[in-house]
């Protein structure tokens, strides 16, 4: 909200899309009968966090963030990698109950 209007408009809009997006293919794929549709919507989810890191580096060297509020943003996402890492790797192994 402290953005210009063009700064909103430009990188705000995609910053706020994208990160939206990691939250929603994790739904979406958690809602899918068959593991490896799961598995395709966590990987889409990844590429939206990939791009939301890229939007924040970018905010950060336009000065439109602080660096505190760069580093809190990347150790976030970065936590994230490292979970769904993990979750993906989980999805569909023998140890698992599958749905459907």
């Amino acid at each position: 909200m402290k953005w210009e209007y063009f700064e909103r408009k430009t990188l705000g809009i995609q910053l706020v899309t994208s990160a939206d997006s990691i939250a929603l293919n994790i739904s979406e794929g958690y809602g899918r009968f068959h593991y490896k549709e799961n598995k395709n919507f966590c990987y889409f989810s990844r590429g939206s966090a990939k791009e939301t890191l890229t939007a924040v580096t970018k905010a950060r060297t336009r000065n439109l963030i602080e660096e505190d509020e760069f580093e809190l943003l990347g150790d976030k996402l970065n936590l994230y990698f490292r979970l769904m890492f993990g979750y993906i790797n989980s999805i569909g192994n023998s140890g698992n109950i599958e749905k459907g």
